[in-house]
Protein backbone atom coordinates (compact mmCIF):
# COMPACT_ATOMS: atom_id res chain seq x y z
CA UNK A 1 0.00 0.00 0.00
CA UNK A 2 1.83 3.34 -0.83
CA UNK A 3 2.17 6.27 0.82
CA UNK A 4 -0.76 8.40 -1.50
CA UNK A 5 -3.79 5.76 -0.80
CA UNK A 6 -3.13 5.78 2.91
CA UNK A 7 -3.38 9.75 2.73
CA UNK A 8 -5.99 9.23 0.54
CA UNK A 9 -7.88 7.07 3.03
CA UNK A 10 -7.03 9.67 6.45
CA UNK A 11 -8.60 12.52 3.97
CA UNK A 12 -11.41 10.56 2.66
CA UNK A 13 -12.56 9.84 6.88
CA UNK A 14 -11.74 14.04 7.70
CA UNK A 15 -13.92 14.50 4.93
CA UNK A 16 -16.33 12.51 6.47
CA UNK A 17 -15.85 13.27 9.63
CA UNK A 18 -15.98 17.17 8.33
CA UNK A 19 -19.22 16.51 6.74
CA UNK A 20 -21.27 14.80 9.65
CA UNK A 21 -20.35 17.61 12.15
CA UNK A 22 -21.53 20.09 9.36
CA UNK A 23 -24.67 18.76 8.79
CA UNK A 24 -25.14 17.68 12.62
CA UNK A 25 -24.22 21.72 13.33
CA UNK A 26 -26.47 23.56 10.69
CA UNK A 27 -29.47 20.79 11.73
CA UNK A 28 -29.13 22.41 15.59
CA UNK A 29 -29.12 26.12 13.94
CA UNK A 30 -32.24 25.35 11.83
CA UNK A 31 -33.89 24.00 14.95
CA UNK A 32 -32.89 26.41 17.29
CA UNK A 33 -34.05 26.42 20.71
CA UNK A 34 -36.99 23.85 19.43
CA UNK A 35 -34.50 21.31 19.96
CA UNK A 36 -34.24 22.21 23.52
CA UNK A 37 -38.45 22.99 24.37
CA UNK A 38 -38.86 19.38 22.54
CA UNK A 39 -36.60 17.53 24.93
CA UNK A 40 -37.83 19.32 27.80
CA UNK A 41 -41.21 18.66 26.57
CA UNK A 42 -41.18 14.94 25.55
CA UNK A 43 -39.22 12.73 28.44
CA UNK A 44 -43.04 12.90 30.56
CA UNK A 45 -42.69 8.87 30.77
CA UNK A 46 -39.66 6.25 29.68
CA UNK A 47 -40.97 5.47 26.04
CA UNK A 48 -41.89 9.41 25.41
CA UNK A 49 -38.67 10.10 26.64
CA UNK A 50 -36.78 7.31 24.36
CA UNK A 51 -38.70 8.18 21.31
CA UNK A 52 -37.39 11.98 21.37
CA UNK A 53 -34.19 11.01 21.81
CA UNK A 54 -34.42 8.53 19.21
CA UNK A 55 -35.60 11.03 16.67
CA UNK A 56 -33.59 14.35 18.09
CA UNK A 57 -30.38 12.00 17.44
CA UNK A 58 -31.62 10.82 13.71
CA UNK A 59 -32.45 14.18 12.76
CA UNK A 60 -28.98 15.56 14.30
CA UNK A 61 -26.78 12.84 12.75
CA UNK A 62 -25.17 12.82 16.48
CA UNK A 63 -25.44 11.02 19.38
CA UNK A 64 -22.96 13.06 20.92
CA UNK A 65 -24.74 16.14 20.84
CA UNK A 66 -27.60 14.93 21.89
CA UNK A 67 -26.01 12.90 24.81
CA UNK A 68 -23.98 15.97 25.95
CA UNK A 69 -27.09 17.70 25.75
CA UNK A 70 -29.07 15.60 28.14
CA UNK A 71 -26.27 15.53 29.89
CA UNK A 72 -26.24 19.36 30.51
CA UNK A 73 -30.08 19.38 31.06
CA UNK A 74 -29.65 17.39 34.08
CA UNK A 75 -26.65 19.31 35.09
CA UNK A 76 -29.53 21.84 34.46
CA UNK A 77 -31.37 20.45 36.78
CA UNK A 78 -34.17 20.62 33.62
CA UNK A 79 -34.27 16.72 33.21
CA UNK A 80 -34.34 13.98 35.70
CA UNK A 81 -31.56 11.60 36.04
CA UNK A 82 -34.88 8.83 34.67
CA UNK A 83 -35.67 10.97 32.15
CA UNK A 84 -32.43 11.02 30.82
CA UNK A 85 -31.63 7.73 30.62
CA UNK A 86 -34.73 6.98 28.26
CA UNK A 87 -33.46 9.70 26.06
CA UNK A 88 -30.01 8.53 26.23
CA UNK A 89 -31.72 5.03 24.94
CA UNK A 90 -33.54 6.51 22.11
CA UNK A 91 -30.18 8.11 21.36
CA UNK A 92 -28.30 4.57 21.08
CA UNK A 93 -30.95 3.49 18.50
CA UNK A 94 -31.07 6.78 16.70
CA UNK A 95 -27.18 7.07 15.90
CA UNK A 96 -27.64 3.73 13.92
CA UNK A 97 -28.52 5.56 10.99
CA UNK A 98 -25.82 6.97 10.11
CA UNK A 99 -24.72 3.00 9.63
CA UNK A 100 -27.08 3.11 7.00
CA UNK A 101 -26.28 5.89 5.19
CA UNK A 102 -22.72 4.15 5.25
CA UNK A 103 -23.59 1.12 3.86
CA UNK A 104 -25.50 2.44 0.90
CA UNK A 105 -22.52 4.96 -0.11
CA UNK A 106 -20.37 1.27 0.22
CA UNK A 107 -23.07 -0.55 -2.21
CA UNK A 108 -22.65 1.95 -5.01
CA UNK A 109 -20.89 5.05 -6.09
CA UNK A 110 -22.73 7.67 -4.23
CA UNK A 111 -20.19 10.66 -5.25
CA UNK A 112 -22.65 11.07 -8.22
CA UNK A 113 -25.08 13.08 -6.16
CA UNK A 114 -22.30 15.20 -4.54
CA UNK A 115 -21.90 17.43 -7.17
CA UNK A 116 -25.69 18.76 -7.56
CA UNK A 117 -25.71 18.94 -3.84
CA UNK A 118 -22.51 21.37 -3.97
CA UNK A 119 -24.42 23.44 -6.92
CA UNK A 120 -27.27 23.93 -4.75
CA UNK A 121 -25.63 24.74 -1.30
CA UNK A 122 -23.07 27.17 -3.25
CA UNK A 123 -26.22 28.91 -4.48
CA UNK A 124 -28.54 28.77 -1.34
CA UNK A 125 -25.71 30.20 1.50
CA UNK A 126 -26.15 33.24 -0.38
CA UNK A 127 -29.38 33.67 0.48
CA UNK A 128 -29.41 34.91 4.07
CA UNK A 129 -32.72 33.11 5.18
CA UNK A 130 -31.62 29.89 3.43
CA UNK A 131 -28.42 29.74 4.58
CA UNK A 132 -28.51 27.02 6.60
CA UNK A 133 -30.15 25.11 4.41
CA UNK A 134 -26.89 25.85 2.50
CA UNK A 135 -24.83 24.71 5.27
CA UNK A 136 -26.62 21.48 5.51
CA UNK A 137 -26.22 20.53 1.86
CA UNK A 138 -22.41 21.21 1.91
CA UNK A 139 -22.31 18.92 5.42
CA UNK A 140 -24.06 16.05 3.42
CA UNK A 141 -22.34 16.34 0.39
CA UNK A 142 -18.91 16.68 2.34
CA UNK A 143 -20.49 13.50 4.01
CA UNK A 144 -21.52 11.22 0.88
CA UNK A 145 -17.88 12.50 -1.08
CA UNK A 146 -16.25 11.04 1.79
CA UNK A 147 -18.07 8.29 1.86
CA UNK A 148 -17.62 7.55 -2.11
CA UNK A 149 -13.80 8.67 -1.79
CA UNK A 150 -13.85 5.50 0.97
CA UNK A 151 -15.18 3.02 -1.31
CA UNK A 152 -12.92 3.69 -3.75
CA UNK A 153 -9.60 3.80 -1.67
CA UNK A 154 -10.97 0.48 -0.26
CA UNK A 155 -11.10 -1.14 -4.56
CA UNK A 156 -7.66 0.80 -4.75
CA UNK A 157 -6.05 -0.93 -1.61
CA UNK A 158 -6.81 -4.53 -3.08
CA UNK A 159 -6.41 -5.15 0.69
CA UNK A 160 -7.52 -9.43 -0.56
CA UNK A 161 -4.17 -9.29 -2.49
CA UNK A 162 -2.12 -7.61 0.34
CA UNK A 163 -0.49 -10.38 2.06
CA UNK A 164 0.85 -8.60 5.08
CA UNK A 165 -2.50 -7.70 6.28
CA UNK A 166 -4.34 -10.66 5.16
CA UNK A 167 -1.64 -12.57 7.63
CA UNK A 168 -2.10 -10.03 10.41
CA UNK A 169 -6.44 -10.82 10.54
CA UNK A 170 -5.26 -14.51 9.88
CA UNK A 171 -3.17 -14.68 12.91
CA UNK A 172 -6.03 -14.44 14.92
CA UNK A 173 -8.55 -17.55 15.54
CA UNK A 174 -12.02 -16.40 14.08
CA UNK A 175 -13.28 -18.86 16.40
CA UNK A 176 -12.02 -17.69 19.59
CA UNK A 177 -13.61 -15.77 22.04
CA UNK A 178 -10.71 -14.05 23.04
CA UNK A 179 -10.20 -12.69 19.89
CA UNK A 180 -13.73 -11.51 19.88
CA UNK A 181 -12.93 -9.67 23.25
CA UNK A 182 -9.53 -8.35 21.32
CA UNK A 183 -11.13 -6.77 18.47
CA UNK A 184 -14.46 -5.21 21.12
CA UNK A 185 -11.35 -3.95 23.16
CA UNK A 186 -9.51 -2.08 19.90
CA UNK A 187 -12.96 -0.68 18.55
CA UNK A 188 -13.73 0.69 21.53
CA UNK A 189 -9.80 2.41 21.94
CA UNK A 190 -10.05 3.34 18.72
CA UNK A 191 -13.53 5.00 18.85
CA UNK A 192 -12.14 6.94 22.39
CA UNK A 193 -8.74 8.02 20.75
CA UNK A 194 -10.59 9.38 16.98
CA UNK A 195 -13.66 10.39 18.99
CA UNK A 196 -15.92 9.62 15.89
CA UNK A 197 -17.61 6.20 16.03
CA UNK A 198 -18.70 7.37 12.32
CA UNK A 199 -15.19 6.78 11.60
CA UNK A 200 -14.06 4.05 13.05
CA UNK A 201 -18.00 2.28 11.40
CA UNK A 202 -16.06 3.43 7.83
CA UNK A 203 -12.98 1.62 8.18
CA UNK A 204 -14.55 -1.45 9.89
CA UNK A 205 -16.88 -1.33 6.71
CA UNK A 206 -14.16 -1.15 4.41
CA UNK A 207 -12.16 -4.11 5.87
CA UNK A 208 -15.00 -6.12 6.11
CA UNK A 209 -16.32 -5.63 2.31
CA UNK A 210 -12.82 -6.71 1.08
CA UNK A 211 -12.57 -9.71 2.66
CA UNK A 212 -9.95 -9.30 4.45
CA UNK A 213 -11.68 -8.84 8.17
CA UNK A 214 -14.03 -11.83 9.21
CA UNK A 215 -17.86 -10.94 9.72
CA UNK A 216 -17.73 -11.86 13.27
CA UNK A 217 -14.14 -9.55 14.51
CA UNK A 218 -16.34 -7.07 12.23
CA UNK A 219 -19.07 -6.77 14.59
CA UNK A 220 -16.41 -7.01 17.75
CA UNK A 221 -15.13 -3.83 16.34
CA UNK A 222 -18.78 -2.36 16.23
CA UNK A 223 -19.64 -3.36 19.61
CA UNK A 224 -16.64 -1.95 20.72
CA UNK A 225 -17.23 1.07 18.85
CA UNK A 226 -20.31 1.48 21.28
CA UNK A 227 -18.51 1.50 24.57
CA UNK A 228 -16.08 3.68 23.51
CA UNK A 229 -18.48 6.78 22.16
CA UNK A 230 -19.67 6.72 25.48
CA UNK A 231 -16.23 8.55 26.67
CA UNK A 232 -17.39 11.90 25.61
CA UNK A 233 -20.49 12.45 27.40
CA UNK A 234 -18.46 10.76 30.50
CA UNK A 235 -16.14 13.93 29.32
CA UNK A 236 -18.83 17.02 29.14
CA UNK A 237 -20.02 15.85 32.78
CA UNK A 238 -16.48 15.05 34.40
CA UNK A 239 -16.91 18.86 35.91
CA UNK A 240 -20.94 18.73 36.59
CA UNK A 241 -22.51 18.15 39.40
CA UNK A 242 -23.43 14.67 40.89
CA UNK A 243 -26.56 14.06 38.84
CA UNK A 244 -24.72 14.96 35.60
CA UNK A 245 -21.93 12.23 35.98
CA UNK A 246 -24.71 9.66 36.81
CA UNK A 247 -26.42 10.40 33.66
CA UNK A 248 -23.47 10.09 31.64
CA UNK A 249 -22.40 6.92 33.90
CA UNK A 250 -25.70 5.10 33.00
CA UNK A 251 -24.82 5.68 29.13
CA UNK A 252 -21.92 3.83 29.94
CA UNK A 253 -23.93 1.26 31.83
CA UNK A 254 -26.19 1.13 29.13
CA UNK A 255 -24.10 0.02 26.24
CA UNK A 256 -21.39 -2.37 28.58
CA UNK A 257 -24.26 -4.26 30.01
CA UNK A 258 -25.28 -4.54 25.97
CA UNK A 259 -21.85 -5.85 25.36
CA UNK A 260 -22.30 -8.62 28.26
CA UNK A 261 -25.30 -10.20 27.11
CA UNK A 262 -24.08 -9.68 23.67
CA UNK A 263 -20.73 -11.97 24.19
CA UNK A 264 -23.40 -14.90 25.63
CA UNK A 265 -25.20 -15.35 22.68
CA UNK A 266 -22.38 -13.60 20.24
CA UNK A 267 -22.48 -16.19 17.33
CA UNK A 268 -26.01 -17.59 17.14
CA UNK A 269 -27.04 -13.61 17.38
CA UNK A 270 -24.46 -12.62 14.15
CA UNK A 271 -25.96 -15.59 12.26
CA UNK A 272 -29.64 -14.62 12.52
CA UNK A 273 -28.58 -11.60 11.52
CA UNK A 274 -26.55 -12.64 8.62
CA UNK A 275 -29.95 -14.57 7.13
CA UNK A 276 -31.68 -11.79 7.75
CA UNK A 277 -29.85 -10.11 5.55
CA UNK A 278 -29.29 -13.10 2.68
CA UNK A 279 -25.81 -12.82 3.55
CA UNK A 280 -23.43 -16.47 3.55
CA UNK A 281 -20.47 -16.44 5.62
CA UNK A 282 -19.30 -20.21 4.28
CA UNK A 283 -18.90 -18.62 0.82
CA UNK A 284 -14.71 -17.93 -0.11
CA UNK A 285 -13.54 -15.93 -3.14
CA UNK A 286 -13.73 -17.54 -6.34
CA UNK A 287 -17.03 -18.69 -5.51
CA UNK A 288 -19.20 -16.96 -8.58
CA UNK A 289 -21.63 -15.43 -6.19
CA UNK A 290 -18.36 -13.88 -3.95
CA UNK A 291 -18.62 -10.44 -4.89
CA UNK A 292 -22.32 -10.43 -4.32
CA UNK A 293 -22.22 -11.74 -1.14
CA UNK A 294 -19.61 -9.40 0.19
CA UNK A 295 -21.77 -6.28 -1.19
CA UNK A 296 -23.96 -6.89 1.71
CA UNK A 297 -21.71 -7.20 4.28
CA UNK A 298 -21.96 -3.60 5.16
CA UNK A 299 -25.95 -3.63 5.88
CA UNK A 300 -24.79 -6.62 8.03
CA UNK A 301 -22.90 -4.66 9.84
CA UNK A 302 -25.79 -1.94 10.41
CA UNK A 303 -28.17 -3.93 10.72
CA UNK A 304 -26.51 -5.90 13.64
CA UNK A 305 -25.80 -1.99 15.29
CA UNK A 306 -29.63 -1.17 14.73
CA UNK A 307 -31.12 -4.77 15.77
CA UNK A 308 -28.70 -4.76 18.76
CA UNK A 309 -29.15 -1.59 20.06
CA UNK A 310 -33.32 -1.89 20.03
CA UNK A 311 -33.05 -5.01 21.58
CA UNK A 312 -31.07 -3.61 24.36
CA UNK A 313 -33.17 -0.61 24.58
CA UNK A 314 -36.31 -3.11 25.05
CA UNK A 315 -34.81 -5.12 27.27
CA UNK A 316 -33.14 -2.33 29.71
CA UNK A 317 -36.38 0.04 29.38
CA UNK A 318 -38.10 -1.76 31.54
CA UNK A 319 -35.71 -1.23 34.51
CA UNK A 320 -34.49 2.38 34.27
CA UNK A 321 -35.35 3.00 37.94
CA UNK A 322 -33.09 0.24 38.66
CA UNK A 323 -30.38 1.78 36.72
CA UNK A 324 -30.57 4.70 38.48
CA UNK A 325 -30.40 3.48 41.78
CA UNK A 326 -27.24 1.49 40.55
CA UNK A 327 -25.64 4.56 39.27
CA UNK A 328 -26.57 6.78 42.43
CA UNK A 329 -25.00 4.33 44.32
CA UNK A 330 -21.66 3.87 42.12
CA UNK A 331 -21.38 7.65 41.89
CA UNK A 332 -21.51 9.29 45.01
CA UNK A 333 -21.88 13.21 45.74
CA UNK A 334 -18.92 14.83 45.90
CA UNK A 335 -17.86 16.71 49.02
CA UNK A 336 -20.44 19.43 49.78
CA UNK A 337 -18.60 22.62 48.95
CA UNK A 338 -19.09 26.18 50.95
CA UNK A 339 -21.30 27.81 48.97
CA UNK A 340 -18.84 30.75 49.20
CA UNK A 341 -16.83 29.28 47.30
CA UNK A 342 -16.30 30.28 43.76
CA UNK A 343 -17.57 27.85 41.39
CA UNK A 344 -19.67 27.52 38.08
CA UNK A 345 -22.64 25.15 38.13
CA UNK A 346 -24.12 24.69 34.75
CA UNK A 347 -21.27 25.31 32.77
CA UNK A 348 -18.92 22.80 31.38
CA UNK A 349 -16.77 22.85 28.56
CA UNK A 350 -18.52 19.61 27.00
CA UNK A 351 -21.95 21.44 25.67
CA UNK A 352 -19.85 23.14 23.45
CA UNK A 353 -19.35 20.55 21.48
CA UNK A 354 -23.41 21.62 20.31
CA UNK A 355 -22.57 25.60 20.50
CA UNK A 356 -26.17 26.06 19.09
CA UNK A 357 -27.81 24.71 22.60
CA UNK A 358 -24.88 25.74 24.94
CA UNK A 359 -26.78 29.29 25.19
CA UNK A 360 -29.02 27.09 27.55
CA UNK A 361 -26.01 26.48 29.99
CA UNK A 362 -24.68 30.14 30.04
CA UNK A 363 -28.57 31.10 30.85
CA UNK A 364 -28.55 29.23 34.04
CA UNK A 365 -25.34 30.54 35.09
CA UNK A 366 -26.61 33.66 35.07
CA UNK A 367 -29.62 32.68 36.96
CA UNK A 368 -27.88 31.43 39.36
CA UNK A 369 -25.47 34.52 39.35
CA UNK A 370 -28.56 36.85 40.02
CA UNK A 371 -29.70 34.77 42.73
CA UNK A 372 -26.31 34.84 44.65
CA UNK A 373 -26.04 38.65 44.27
CA UNK A 374 -29.63 39.40 45.91
CA UNK A 375 -28.06 37.07 48.96
CA UNK A 376 -24.61 39.57 48.61
CA UNK A 377 -27.51 42.15 49.57
CA UNK A 378 -29.56 40.30 52.20
CA UNK A 379 -26.32 40.63 53.67
CA UNK A 380 -25.53 44.33 53.48
CA UNK A 381 -28.86 44.35 55.02
CA UNK A 382 -27.96 41.97 57.93
CA UNK A 383 -24.61 44.05 58.18
CA UNK A 384 -26.49 47.53 58.51
CA UNK A 385 -27.96 45.94 61.94
CA UNK A 386 -25.03 44.14 63.09
CA UNK A 387 -23.57 45.74 66.20
CA UNK A 388 -21.19 42.89 67.42
CA UNK A 389 -17.46 43.47 66.29
CA UNK A 390 -16.71 39.90 65.41
CA UNK A 391 -19.93 39.60 64.00
CA UNK A 392 -19.34 42.27 62.20
CA UNK A 393 -15.74 41.66 60.84
CA UNK A 394 -17.08 38.17 59.49
CA UNK A 395 -19.96 39.38 57.79
CA UNK A 396 -18.03 41.81 56.08
CA UNK A 397 -15.42 39.53 54.79
CA UNK A 398 -18.10 37.67 53.10
CA UNK A 399 -19.46 40.35 51.11
CA UNK A 400 -16.08 41.32 50.42
CA UNK A 401 -15.84 37.54 49.00
CA UNK A 402 -18.96 37.86 47.34
CA UNK A 403 -17.64 40.64 45.33
CA UNK A 404 -14.56 38.63 44.29
CA UNK A 405 -17.09 35.91 43.32
CA UNK A 406 -19.08 38.13 41.17
CA UNK A 407 -15.93 39.61 38.91
CA UNK A 408 -14.93 35.95 38.82
CA UNK A 409 -18.27 34.83 37.56
CA UNK A 410 -18.52 37.68 34.92
CA UNK A 411 -14.92 36.76 33.67
CA UNK A 412 -15.62 32.99 33.30
CA UNK A 413 -19.27 33.46 31.91
CA UNK A 414 -17.90 35.98 29.41
CA UNK A 415 -15.22 33.82 28.48
CA UNK A 416 -17.48 30.78 27.80
CA UNK A 417 -20.22 32.98 25.58
CA UNK A 418 -17.33 34.24 23.49
CA UNK A 419 -16.08 30.96 23.09
CA UNK A 420 -19.58 29.82 21.95
CA UNK A 421 -19.66 32.72 19.68
CA UNK A 422 -16.74 31.50 17.61
CA UNK A 423 -19.05 28.96 16.01
CA UNK A 424 -21.29 29.32 13.66
CA UNK A 425 -24.61 30.67 15.15
CA UNK A 426 -28.10 31.57 13.80
CA UNK A 427 -28.83 35.32 14.11
CA UNK A 428 -31.52 34.51 17.00
CA UNK A 429 -28.53 33.21 19.13
CA UNK A 430 -26.16 35.65 18.48
CA UNK A 431 -28.83 38.28 19.77
CA UNK A 432 -29.23 36.04 22.74
CA UNK A 433 -25.22 36.00 23.63
CA UNK A 434 -25.10 40.08 22.87
CA UNK A 435 -28.06 40.34 25.57
CA UNK A 436 -26.38 37.89 28.32
CA UNK A 437 -23.08 39.48 28.24
CA UNK A 438 -24.91 43.08 29.09
CA UNK A 439 -27.02 41.30 31.89
CA UNK A 440 -23.35 39.58 33.41
CA UNK A 441 -21.85 42.78 33.33
CA UNK A 442 -24.25 44.77 34.67
CA UNK A 443 -25.19 41.96 37.58
CA UNK A 444 -20.82 42.44 38.33
CA UNK A 445 -22.20 46.31 38.72
CA UNK A 446 -24.67 45.31 41.19
CA UNK A 447 -22.21 43.24 42.95
CA UNK A 448 -20.21 46.30 43.19
CA UNK A 449 -22.73 48.65 44.25
CA UNK A 450 -23.24 45.79 47.33
CA UNK A 451 -19.96 46.17 48.16
CA UNK A 452 -19.74 50.22 47.96
CA UNK A 453 -22.70 49.97 50.62
CA UNK A 454 -21.05 47.69 53.04
CA UNK A 455 -18.16 50.02 52.95
CA UNK A 456 -19.86 52.94 53.48
CA UNK A 457 -21.42 51.08 56.68
CA UNK A 458 -17.94 50.06 57.65
CA UNK A 459 -16.81 53.88 57.36
CA UNK A 460 -19.81 54.78 59.57
CA UNK A 461 -18.67 52.52 62.37
CA UNK A 462 -15.25 53.25 62.30
CA UNK A 463 -16.04 56.84 62.82
CA UNK A 464 -18.07 56.06 65.53
CA UNK A 465 -21.02 58.49 64.67
CA UNK A 466 -24.40 56.70 63.50
CA UNK A 467 -27.63 57.53 62.05
CA UNK A 468 -30.77 58.48 63.48
CA UNK A 469 -33.69 56.48 64.57
CA UNK A 470 -35.96 58.18 61.26
CA UNK A 471 -32.53 57.27 58.85
CA UNK A 472 -32.32 53.92 59.84
CA UNK A 473 -36.06 53.75 59.12
CA UNK A 474 -35.53 55.53 55.68
CA UNK A 475 -32.43 53.56 55.00
CA UNK A 476 -34.69 50.74 55.66
CA UNK A 477 -37.38 51.50 53.48
CA UNK A 478 -35.05 52.32 50.13
CA UNK A 479 -33.21 48.18 51.21
CA UNK A 480 -37.26 46.95 50.99
CA UNK A 481 -37.55 49.03 47.27
CA UNK A 482 -33.83 47.52 46.20
CA UNK A 483 -34.35 43.94 47.46
CA UNK A 484 -37.96 43.95 45.36
CA UNK A 485 -36.38 45.43 42.14
CA UNK A 486 -33.57 42.74 42.80
CA UNK A 487 -36.50 39.88 43.39
CA UNK A 488 -38.28 41.25 40.11
CA UNK A 489 -35.00 41.10 38.32
CA UNK A 490 -34.57 37.38 39.57
CA UNK A 491 -37.98 36.78 38.06
CA UNK A 492 -37.48 37.89 35.03
CA UNK A 493 -34.36 35.92 34.09
CA UNK A 494 -35.99 32.69 35.40
CA UNK A 495 -39.34 32.51 33.42
CA UNK A 496 -40.31 32.89 29.67
CA UNK A 497 -40.34 36.09 28.37
CA UNK A 498 -44.14 35.68 26.95
CA UNK A 499 -44.98 35.41 30.72
CA UNK A 500 -43.14 38.36 32.29
CA UNK A 501 -44.65 41.83 32.68
CA UNK A 502 -41.49 44.27 32.28
CA UNK A 503 -43.50 47.23 33.51
CA UNK A 504 -43.09 46.15 37.42
CA UNK A 505 -39.59 46.54 37.16
CA UNK A 506 -39.84 49.72 35.82
CA UNK A 507 -42.42 50.99 38.32
CA UNK A 508 -40.03 50.02 41.41
CA UNK A 509 -36.98 51.50 39.87
CA UNK A 510 -39.02 55.18 39.25
CA UNK A 511 -40.50 54.53 43.39
CA UNK A 512 -36.50 54.46 44.18
CA UNK A 513 -35.82 57.15 41.93
CA UNK A 514 -38.67 59.35 43.87
CA UNK A 515 -37.98 58.14 47.24
CA UNK A 516 -33.89 58.96 46.78
CA UNK A 517 -34.84 62.47 45.15
CA UNK A 518 -37.44 63.18 48.20
CA UNK A 519 -34.65 61.85 50.98
CA UNK A 520 -32.14 64.05 49.21
CA UNK A 521 -33.96 67.42 49.66
CA UNK A 522 -34.77 66.29 53.28
CA UNK A 523 -31.10 65.48 54.27
CA UNK A 524 -30.20 69.42 53.02
CA UNK A 525 -33.08 70.69 55.50
CA UNK A 526 -32.20 68.31 58.71
CA UNK A 527 -28.29 69.07 57.97
CA UNK A 528 -29.26 72.28 57.79
CA UNK A 529 -30.98 72.10 61.11
CA UNK A 530 -28.35 70.29 62.65
CA UNK A 531 -30.34 67.34 63.26
CA UNK A 532 -26.91 65.64 62.51
CA UNK A 533 -24.13 66.27 61.28
CA UNK A 534 -22.72 66.46 57.83
CA UNK A 535 -20.62 63.76 57.46
CA UNK A 536 -23.51 61.09 58.40
CA UNK A 537 -25.57 62.95 56.43
CA UNK A 538 -23.20 62.11 53.29
CA UNK A 539 -22.62 58.50 54.68
CA UNK A 540 -26.44 58.75 54.94
CA UNK A 541 -26.90 59.79 51.24
CA UNK A 542 -23.69 57.18 49.86
CA UNK A 543 -26.06 54.20 51.08
CA UNK A 544 -29.08 56.23 49.69
CA UNK A 545 -27.89 56.86 45.94
CA UNK A 546 -26.04 53.90 45.99
CA UNK A 547 -29.01 52.18 45.98
CA UNK A 548 -30.51 54.16 43.64
CA UNK A 549 -27.72 53.31 41.21
CA UNK A 550 -27.97 49.46 41.76
CA UNK A 551 -31.88 49.69 40.79
CA UNK A 552 -31.10 51.51 37.42
CA UNK A 553 -28.46 48.29 36.79
CA UNK A 554 -31.49 46.24 37.88
CA UNK A 555 -33.20 47.69 35.24
CA UNK A 556 -30.30 47.79 32.27
CA UNK A 557 -30.36 43.81 33.29
CA UNK A 558 -34.13 43.64 32.64
CA UNK A 559 -33.88 45.59 29.80
CA UNK A 560 -31.60 43.11 28.15
CA UNK A 561 -33.34 40.28 29.48
CA UNK A 562 -36.48 41.56 27.44
CA UNK A 563 -35.08 43.27 24.09
CA UNK A 564 -36.69 46.69 25.32
CA UNK A 565 -35.85 49.92 26.58
CA UNK A 566 -37.84 51.69 29.42
CA UNK A 567 -38.98 54.31 27.49
CA UNK A 568 -40.58 51.82 24.64
CA UNK A 569 -42.27 50.08 27.43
Amino acid sequence: MSIWIFLKLIGSLALLMYGMKSMSESLQKMAGSQLRHVLQAMTTNRFTGMITGMFVTAAVQSSTATTVMTVSFVNAGLLTLAQAISVIMGANIGTTLTAWIMSAGFSFNITDFVYPAFFIAIILIYNKRRKNIGDFLFGVAFMFLGLGTLRQTGIDMDLAHNQPVLDFFSSFDSDSFITTIVFLLLGSVLTMCVQSSAAIMAITMILCSSGVLPIYQGIALVMGENIGTTVTSNIAAFTANTQARRAAFAHMFFNVFGVIWMLCVFRPFVDMICSLVGYDENLVPGNAAFIANAAKLSFVLAAFHTVFNITNTMILIWFIHQIEKIVCRVIKPRRSEDEDDFRLRFISSGILQTPELSVLEARKEIQSFAERIQRMFGMVRELLGTSEDNVFVKLFTRIEKYEGISDNMEIEIAKYLDQVSDAHLSDETKANIRAMLREISELESIGDSCYNIARTISRKVKSKEDFTERQYEHIHQMFELTDDALSQMNIMLNDRKENLDVNRSFNIENEINNYRNQLKSENINDVNDHLYTYAIGTMYMDIIAECEKLGDYVVNVVEARMGTRQREA
